[in-house]
């Protein structure tokens, strides 16, 4: 069985324009490096020879954000920091942290934003298990 659990994120943008802007700014510092968006969409994979994660995103007029956050994982603390100077720069929306987040579980420490249409984006990593209660 592959290590790999998810193959891409197809996201809902109501500005196209301005999300290429941004997304062009954070994805590379989150580890999606390759930009092969196209007129129509945006979309950055990871680098690799086979088939690689990637996100991707599209215009739709009448989108609407909604609870749902989107959570990528770092390797360290220091990842996170790096990536939260990354979209501080890029125009994130109302974030919160870099912040340990006991309640999740120990050693959770994450920066947690909204791209420029709202949708909920957090970036991650923990030194234990997921808790549950």
């Amino acid at each position: 069985m592959s290590a790999r659990l998810f193959d891409h994120i197809d996201l809902r943008v109501k500005d196209r324009e301005a999300a290429q802007h941004f997304y062009a700014q954070v994805l590379p510092a989150i580890g999606f490096r390759v930009d092969k968006s196209e007129k129509r969409w945006g979309l950055f994979e990871a680098e690799g020879e086979k088939a690689v994660d990637f996100f991707g995103f599209t215009e739709e007029a009448d989108f609407q954000p909604n609870g749902n956050r989107i959570a990528f994982w770092a390797e360290s603390r220091n990842a996170v920091d790096k990536v939260a100077r990354v979209i501080r720069q890029a125009g994130a929306k109302n974030i919160e942290g870099p912040e340990l987040c006991l309640d999740y579980s120990p050693g959770y420490y994450a920066v947690f934003f909204e791209d420029p249409d709202g949708n909920k984006l957090e970036v991650c990593c923990r030194e234990s298990a997921t808790v549950a209660e």
